[in-house]
């Protein structure tokens, strides 16, 4: 299958200052086969997108979700992170059926296709359900079945692993990647992980994990263990794996070097972490560092949406108002976040997260025919300060059409809304 996307606005990520004004990409079977400025060459095409008024770019990189927590969005708000925790939403998780799990991650994924999310990184239970829907919607996702070792389920939970990671790793066109997925510091003991990187280890994979989102977390593992988490998770030997990093609000300047020095990821999630009232990340400090640090949502229960341009907008300003510096956290670096900085956190950069001959064709058209996306003096900061999730026209995954003017094209959109609301309603009766 050859597709040609022309007379488009490109941003490849690939350098700060290269933008194309009007330009050509075009796709074999998964792969961008070539990119370029003016006139495409002349060759049999499958398919020809005509990309005038819309801007290219590599698809979003979400990299923490828990996706299938789309079924609890709106239920339990405006409440600390450990009661909202312990008191809301373990109790309804309780309730969760694999069928549950299902329909909120089918929910989940519709959201982020429409938003033009291409890859998302998710931790969770019930994770072949998850598998499942990455399987069948087209889209990219590395997953890693959340694992506690203080409760009844932490030898399961190893088990559960393994299977995932034989079954589903590399699998559905190789859109599908496992983690391991040890929750935190203060649910995951040292002799746990030590399982858990011996699993890892055996599988040449790597690990998905929280870390510092708290000042309670923070300060406990310390009063417990006589270090910050991070230096903690340095002493176990954690880092020795590629590892992502949720959150990481609560940091040292020497706990950021430690991360660099590892070449750790690290997920920032500023609309979740100001809902809950977790604190500010230092952000500017991890980035000046040389940290790979990208961008999540984390769950739909906690944010209260899976959209990535919403995150990118309110990371940038965040950051601009808590330094009192308006040059802090520029547009180009918010997308940097959102896209290549994602992959990098991940390990997949050499697969996606920009566009270039020789990776996957992972990209999507944004509309600037729109009123608030007019005028066009720099491309970059009409798409992190104006761009709306509905801008998004096109989404392609692998070199799939997953989303055409706005059409979803592997999967029936109503009947997972029908789906999801039905499965939300049942688990919020059952309490």
């Amino acid at each position: 299958m050859r597709i040609l996307l022309e007379n488009t606005c490109i941003i490849p990520v690939t350098d700060q200052n290269t933008f194309i004004d009007e330009g050509y990409l075009i796709i074999e079977d998964d792969m961008i086969k070539e990119i370029g400025k003016g006139q495409p060459p002349e060759g049999r095409y499958d398919k020809v997108i005509d990309g005038r008024n819309k801007v290219m770019m590599p698809g979003f990189i979400n990299t923490h979700t828990h996706a299938a927590m789309s079924l609890m969005r709106g239920y339990a708000d405006d409440l600390p992170l450990m009661e909202w925790l312990e008191k809301k939403i373990y109790p309804l998780e309780a309730k969760l059926t694999a069928e549950d799990v299902y329909w909120g991650s089918m929910l989940a994924i519709l959201e982020m296709i429409k938003s033009g999310t291409t890859t998302f990184n998710d931790m969770y239970f019930f994770m072949e359900e998850t598998a499942r829907a990455v399987q069948e919607t087209g889209i990219r996702a590395v997953l890693a079945r959340g694992l506690i070792g203080v409760g009844p389920a932490a030898e399961s939970g190893l088990l559960e692993s393994r299977e995932l990671v034989k079954k589903w790793h590399r699998a559905a066109d190789e859109r599908i990647s496992f983690m391991l997925g040890p929750h935190a510091p203060y649910t995951c003991p040292p002799d746990y992980l030590e399982k858990v990187i011996a699993l890892a280890g055996e599988f040449n994979i790597g690990i998905h994990t929280h870390i510092a989102e708290t000042k309670g977390e923070f300060e406990d593992i310390q009063r417990q263990y006589g270090k910050t988490p991070v230096e903690l998770m340095e002493e176990v030997g954690l880092f020795e794996l590629t590892t992502i990093a949720a959150h990481c609000v609560h940091m040292t300047p020497a706990d950021i070097a430690i991360l660099k020095k590892h070449g750790v990821g690290v997920a920032h999630n500023p609309e979740s972490n100001m809902k809950l009232a977790s604190g500010i990340a230092p952000v500017p400090e991890m980035l000046a560092a040389g940290i790979a640090v990208a961008l999540g949502t984390d769950g739909a229960s906690s944010n209260n949406n899976l959209d990535m341009l919403q995150e990118m907008r309110t990371g940038a300003l965040l950051h601009k108002v808590n330094t009192m510096n308006p040059t802090v956290l520029p547009a180009y670096q918010a997308i940097e976040m959102a896209t290549a900085n994602g992959a990098k956190a991940l390990g997949i950069e050499n697969e996606t997260g920009r566009l270039q001959a020789g990776l996957k064709a992972d990209l999507i058209l944004i509309s600037l025919n729109q009123p608030h996306m007019k005028p066009v003096h720099d491309v970059a900061a009409n798409i992190v300060y104006s761009a709306l999730a509905s801008d998004v026209d096109t989404v392609i995954i692998n070199g799939n059409i997953v989303m055409e003017n706005r059409k979803i094209m592997t999967f029936d959109e109503e009947k997972v809304l029908e789906q999801a609301e039905r499965a939300a309603k049942k688990l919020a009766a059952s309490l």
